[in-house]
C-alpha cells in the first residue's frame, strides 16, 4: 500500500510535467500571434491616417480602409488574448480575492478558470459556427473589395481557440497542482501582477527607449 501511495503522486507528477509542456509551446505560439496581432494595429493606424489625409488634402477616400481594419481589428483582438493570459495582463477585479487566505484563495483561482474554460467554449464553439455558416453560404463582404468573409472569420475564430486551449491546459495544471497540494504554485501562476511586478516591467521597458542627451561616448 505504501508504495502504490508513492507512486501515485510520481504518476501526477509525470502528468503535470506533460501538462506544463502543452502549455509551453501553446504560450509560444500565444507570443507570436500576439507580436503580430501588435503589428496589425500598427498597420491600422497607418491605414487610417492615410485615409483621413487623403480625404482632407486630396479629396478621395481608399473605400477598403474601413473594411480591412475592421478585419484586422476583429481578429488582431483574439490573436492577442492568449499571450495577454501568459503575462497576467487582464483587467480584473481582485480586491476581494487578493485578501483570501491562500489556501481558499488558490481554489478560487481554480473556480475563475473553471468559468473562463466555460465561457470560452462557447466563444470557440460558436465562432466556428459562423465560419462553417459563412462557407456553406459562400457569404462574401459587400463593400469593394468583397472578401470571402471565411478569411476573417476563420482568423478571427482561430484566435479565440487558442485561447481555449491555453485555459482548458491551465485548468488542467491548477487540478493537479491543487492535488498535489502545491497551492503557491497555482497562485504565483494565476494571480494579478503586484505593483513590483508592473514596476520591473515598466522599468525594463523604459530601459530599451534611449535617453536623448544621455550618451556615455566621452
Amino acid at each position: 500500500m505504501g508504495g502504490e501511495t508513492r507512486a501515485r503522486p510520481a504518476g501526477l507528477r509525470g502528468v503535470l510535467a506533460w501538462v506544463k509542456w502543452n502549455r509551453a509551446w501553446i504560450e509560444r505560439l500565444g507570443r507570436l500571434m500576439g507580436w503580430m496581432a501588435g503589428w496589425l494595429f500598427v498597420v491600422c493606424a497607418f491605414f487610417v491616417t492615410v485615409d483621413v489625409l487623403s480625404r482632407k488634402f486630396l479629396g478621395f477616400s481608399t473605400r477598403g480602409t474601413t473594411e480591412i481594419t475592421g478585419y484586422m481589428l476583429a481578429f488582431g483582438l483574439t490573436w492577442g488574448l492568449t499571450h495577454t493570459m501568459t503575462v497576467r495582463a487582464h483587467i480584473r477585479v481582485d480586491m476581494l480575492v487578493s485578501r483570501m487566505p491562500l489556501g481558499l484563495r488558490a481554489y478560487m483561482h481554480a473556480v475563475a478558470v473553471t468559468f473562463l474554460a466555460a465561457v470560452m467554449f462557447f466563444c470557440a464553439w460558436r465562432g466556428w459556427a459562423v465560419v462553417l455558416e459563412s462557407w456553406e453560404f459562400g457569404a462574401r463582404d459587400t463593400s469593394a473589395l468583397s472578401i470571402p468573409l471565411i478569411v476573417p472569420q476563420g482568423l478571427w475564430a482561430f484566435g479565440l481557440t487558442v485561447f481555449f486551449a491555453l485555459i482548458v491546459v491551465m485548468l488542467l495544471e491548477v487540478v493537479l497542482l491543487l492535488v498535489l497540494g502545491q497551492r503557491e504554485a497555482v497562485d504565483r501562476m494565476l494571480r494579478a501582477r503586484t505593483v513590483e511586478e508592473e514596476t520591473a516591467e515598466a522599468l525594463e521597458a523604459a530601459a530599451m527607449v534611449p535617453v536623448r542627451g544621455n550618451s556615455t561616448t566621452p
